[in-house]
């Protein structure tokens, strides 16, 4: 892989993983709901099963798809009814403790697994692969593909869930949280608009 293309790969996975959707939405609404302690566990969860799918995608995932194209589409429809679920979740969550808002925080095995229900995850995914594969390499560039998300995603992640810490002193007030909270649920759905309009 050339330096040009792998500046571009850092950059992708970057923009990508940073920009609003629903991983960061959940990152979001659970720092202010249960601190950044408390969801660790998540965003490792959200860092190693997203690394995982890429990785699996640049083996040749993919080609599943574009072989049979309503596997994908059921995936983003299960995907779809998930997100629903987790933002009827978020806008009814409970109020701000000290960390310890009513309700649990996604576990890591929970985010893991949403990553293969995550439509934007999906995107993000066929597209790294697609576009930054080194051709006739599929195992290097599996490896270099996950390893660049693997490193990018965390650090990127953690900022939605320091955001939503920070915001815990603002919203002790119970009507400002059930605003945010309804918010953050509304955000959630809309991020499926762009994957259901391409």
């Amino acid at each position: 892989m050339t330096i040009d293309l792998l500046g571009a790969l850092v950059a992708f996975a970057f923009v990508t993983s940073v920009t609003p959707g629903p991983n960061n939405m959940m990152l979001l609404a659970s720092g202010v709901n249960f601190g950044f302690r408390r969801t660790i566990p998540h965003m490792l969860g959200i860092g190693v099963g997203f690394t995982l799918m890429v990785f699996l995608m640049g083996l040749g995932l993919g080609t599943v798809f574009t072989a049979y194209p309503p596997v994908y589409q059921v995936l983003k429809f299960i995907g779809a009814a998930y997100l629903l679920w987790l933002a009827w979740k978020i806008a009814n969550s409970g109020p701000v403790g000290e960390g310890k808002g009513t309700g649990r925080p996604m576990s890591f095995l929970a985010a893991a697994a949403f990553q293969w229900v995550n439509p934007k995850a999906w995107v993000m995914a066929v597209s790294a692969v697609t576009n930054y594969a080194i051709q006739g390499q599929p195992l290097l560039s599996a490896v270099v593909i996950a390893a660049i998300f693997g490193i990018v995603n965390l650090p990127t992640v953690s900022v939605w869930t320091l955001f939503g810490t920070a915001l815990r002193q603002v919203l002790n007030d119970p009507t400002w949280l059930r605003v945010f909270n309804w918010t953050m649920a509304a955000l959630l759905v809309l991020s499926l608009v762009p994957v259901f309009l391409a």
